[in-house]
């Protein structure tokens, strides 16, 4: 490379698989089987690197735009968490470049047509907490490595259609769900199949069924994008984490990764039987 022919290429994957390429050069790049484009005009503020353990953090800026990225999938959070790779690359022999940022997006910001992304390098896993948490509740996600549940055995998932919903997409009111019984979906996962929200997944907070075949199920925050009436969602059975839940519901006691017999607070603090007596 010579310093005259470098330009920087970014690379950007969200989790549903759809990548963009944007590059600062005046024409497009192709590599990886990208087509790296200018004209989407997204750029990046100094990229801050360190040694050993530091975290890399920089930022990118760009312009809304219908052909890359939108007002409306920044608002379903469509990019958050998306994997960003950046290269120096030489522009008159793109087989000549180097990797030199690797990351993902974190909190993303849009206004006036413009968007402003932290960009999150490799080593920001490192700030999290590590570690078991000794509780009487299960630590694991259902379904996860740890779990080991499957979730697309018959009887802990059903799909319906929504027949109503409140502004935002919060409450719903489902038809075609009408084999389980009510609570049988509270604390689990609702995933939209169509419509403007397709892709998109909520926790449910309530599951209800207030008259036969009808069911009721609130969430805890309504998706990014509105869904409308006649969308197609597919439900997944909730886990509360206690013991009697996974033995009972799951039959899954075996994997169960809590502490249940663990003594409660009020136990470590209240007077022994003894009066405190040695």
């Amino acid at each position: 490379m010579t310093a005259t022919t470098i330009a920087r290429a970014w690379a950007v994957r969200r989790a549903d698989g759809l990548t963009l390429g944007f590059t600062d050069h005046d024409g497009v790049l192709s590599f990886e089987g990208i087509a790296f484009r200018p004209e989407a005009g997204l750029t990046a503020q100094a990229l801050v690197q360190g040694l050993g353990l530091a975290v890399d953090n920089t930022e990118a800026q760009g312009v809304l735009s219908d052909e890359a990225i939108t007002a409306e999938d920044l608002a379903a959070g469509r990019w958050d968490g998306a994997e960003v790779r950046l290269w120096e690359v030489d522009w008159t022999d793109v087989t000549s470049r180097r990797l030199v940022f690797r990351g993902s997006l974190g909190e993303i910001t849009f206004a006036a047509g413009a968007f402003r992304a932290e960009l999150r390098g490799l080593a920001e896993a490192l700030n999290r907490a590590q570690g078991r948490v000794y509780h009487p509740r299960c630590s694991a996600l259902l379904g996860d490595g740890q779990c080991r549940f499957d979730l697309d055995r018959e009887g802990f998932w059903a799909e319906g259609t929504i027949a109503s919903l409140d502004e935002g997409g919060a409450r719903l009111e489902l038809h075609g769900v009408p084999a389980h019984r009510a609570e049988w979906f509270e604390h689990g996962r609702i995933a939209f199949l169509d419509g403007a929200a397709q892709g998109l997944a909520g926790a449910v907070k309530i599951d209800a069924m207030p008259e036969p075949g009808v069911r009721t199920v609130e969430l805890w925050a309504a998706p990014g994008a509105a869904p409308a009436v006649g969308d197609r969602v597919r439900l997944t059975a909730g886990c509360d984490k206690r013991a009697e839940t996974c033995r009972g519901k799951f039959l899954n006691f075996l994997n169960f990764r809590g502490f249940p017999h663990l003594p409660p607070e009020d136990w470590l603090i209240a007077p022994q039987a003894n009066g405190g007596r040695q």
